[in-house]
């Protein structure tokens, strides 16, 4: 089996020198999963792809401080260039000083600003490999003079606070089609307590807006940067809530809520993707109690209502900027 995407591939060339290679934020690719020995990913759909293999498969806040991963390690640079900073500035606390650690990525994906980053940062390095429109880079991790939780921001919103990741959604702002959402619901929504799940949750600013509220919020989310957020923002505000890691409704088996509340993602790196958002909706009725209802948000140019016409048979759109549309659903009660 021959690598299939362009980094790994570049990999491939170098395949002599691992033996117990574990990767860092790595596309899903068979021959890589098969030549590695473990994964660290904040993506619980690369966890899942790893596990079924037999393969080691973590996430950053589940290892401890300092457990070993071996002397083999190779980061795929992200298309998020703070996202990067962050996991080497963490492989450099989570590794023994000195351990050999190679960064490889495709030139579209901002690789070429690595030299500069890791001067700035005092990491010598040397260039590996360039093929496939990707380049290898070889450094060591050092001690650093700046910790990797720096990259955690507090953002003020709605009388909230949330924290921010550079790995979450909307880093360091507010989105304005999440706050178009809250607004087009915050005179229809219950005074009463209800069974709320927010899907994507995200950095949590809907699941503290509704916990706030007296709501009770189920938040989930398939990024494990996403879930420590979210965990964040409640702690933050001093208020509760069930926090999941969930690919869609993956964890949620057969249970009903009240209501469900997204600003679904339609991106995955750089491609377009209605996976997860068709699910959603496809999906949103049998989580629905009867009477229940979907609401979300989305870019205007987004084809969202044929998927909520074949879902509900009926829909309406709460609110329209231009920019974004929120929609809504109702589960009929028989």
């Amino acid at each position: 089996m021959s690598a299939q995407t362009p980094a790994c591939q570049l990999l491939e060339r170098q395949r002599d020198k691992y033996a117990a290679l574990w990767v860092v934020g790595p596309p899903v690719d068979s021959w890589l999963i098969d030549q590695s020995a473990g994964v660290l990913s904040g993506d619980f759909a690369v966890l899942n792809e790893w596990k079924e293999k037999g393969k080691q498969a973590r996430t950053p806040f589940d290892l401890a401080a300092g457990e070993p991963l071996g002397k083999e390690v190779v980061l795929f640079w992200p298309k998020a260039h703070q996202l990067g900073i962050w996991w080497l500035k963490w492989l450099c606390e989570q590794l023994p000083s000195g351990t050999p650690l190679e960064i490889v990525g495709e030139h579209q994906g901002g690789i070429k600003r690595v030299p500069k980053m890791l001067d700035e940062l005092g990491m010598t390095w040397d260039k590996r490999d360039n093929a496939r429109r990707c380049s290898l880079f070889a450094t060591h991790t050092i001690a650093l003079d700046s910790a990797s939780d720096s990259a955690w921001q507090n953002i003020e919103a709605l009388g909230l606070t949330l924290a921010s990741h550079p790995g979450v959604f909307g880093h360091g702002k507010v989105d304005e089609g999440t706050l178009l959402m809250l607004e087009s619901i915050e005179d229809s929504l219950p005074k009463k307590p209800l069974k709320v799940l927010d899907m994507g949750c995200g950095d949590g600013i809907v699941s503290a807006w509704l916990a706030q509220r007296g709501h009770l919020v189920t938040a989930v989310d398939i990024s494990a940067f996403a879930i420590e957020a979210c965990k964040r923002t409640l702690a933050a505000n001093g208020l509760e809530g069930r926090v999941l890691c969930s690919d869609v409704f993956s964890a949620l088996e057969d249970e009903q809520f009240d209501w469900i509340i997204s600003n679904p993602p339609f991106h995955k790196e750089r491609d377009i993707s209605y996976g997860p958002s068709q699910r959603l909706i496809s999906q949103a009725p049998e989580h629905l109690s009867p009477g229940g209802r979907l609401v979300i948000v989305a870019n205007g140019f987004l084809p969202y209502p044929d998927h909520l016409q074949r879902a509900f048979q009926d829909f309406h759109t709460l609110a329209d900027n231009r920019r974004f549309k929120v929609y809504g659903a109702i589960k009929p009660s028989r």
